[in-house]
């Protein structure tokens, strides 16, 4: 079963953009942007297990230089807003 997770990112000051752009590039990464408070970004992934999540983080996220710290969160179970449940899936 696939594990999905919200990783915050806390980077050297200055890098967000470049920081964004390379965690953008990760197959594993769905979406991250760049946000304002505690943390600096904030990615949504997607893994086959929880081995591939600790792979993921180890080799890849822990290997940028410009990551200071991570904090990642795991989806137990994920709602659709209102808006996007009546939307029709794409097939």
């Amino acid at each position: 079963m696939a594990v999905q997770a919200y990783v915050l990112f806390k980077v050297t000051t200055g890098t967000e953009r470049e920081t964004c752009q390379k965690i953008a590039d990760l197959d594993e990464v769905l979406t991250v942007g760049i946000v304002y408070g505690e943390y600096d970004l904030v990615a949504k992934i997607t893994v086959p297990s929880l081995v591939a999540l600790d792979d993921f983080l180890s080799d890849k996220i822990r290997q940028v230089p410009s990551i200071i710290l991570t904090s990642t969160m795991i989806v137990s179970r994920e709602y659709r807003g209102k808006n996007q449940r009546n939307k029709k899936q794409d097939t």
